[in-house]
């Protein structure tokens, strides 16, 4: 029997989220089911949105937040509301993770909650811990918390080495 793992990939540097759908594919070519919830990333333009909800059914995507801007950017009142999205969001991935309802969980940018005190770090180790044995489940944000190290299986960190702006 698979046991799953925790992933965490990380950093100032971008590639986080391509990286976890790269992953995700991956899981796909294996006839593994796959569910990727996206936090804090708003939904400006949707393109990048709709792109993603070509791979469905096969990978099932999810945002559970409605502004057009990224949440650090909206207003008090904005942000109040959308922290009851990002609520929903997360009480889907309780149930996923506790279900066992995926194979691979990609719970992209969730490491952002904790940057902006949506959560703390003790839910999201208790969501963790709650995942069924087989299941993979894949974390991505800007920066990892060391207290969360001793949860995880593996961790890859995105650093931002040079930008040649002469191109």
């Amino acid at each position: 029997m698979n046991r799953g793992t925790i992933q965490v990939i990380y950093g100032e540097g971008k590639g986080k989220t391509t990286a976890a759908l790269g992953m995700g594919i991956e899981a796909l070519t294996k006839n593994r089911t796959v569910i990727m919830i996206q936090f804090l990333k708003g939904c400006p333009g949707r393109g990048s949105l709709d792109i993603l909800k070509r791979l469905e059914p096969e990978m099932k995507i999810f945002r559970f937040e409605k502004s057009d801007g990224l949440f650090e950017n909206l207003s008090k009142e904005q942000q109040d509301e959308e922290r009851m999205n990002i609520r929903n969001g997360l009480n889907f991935a309780k149930k996923v993770v506790s279900t066992g309802e995926c194979d691979m969980l990609i719970l992209d940018e969730i490491l952002g909650l904790l940057d902006q005190k949506i959560i703390e770090a003790e839910e999201l180790v208790k969501l963790l811990q709650s995942k069924v044995d087989e299941m993979e489940v894949i974390l991505t944000g800007k920066v990892f918390s060391s207290e969360m190290e001793p949860y995880v299986d593996s961790i890859l960190e995105i650093d931002h080495v040079k930008v040649d702006n002469t191109k």
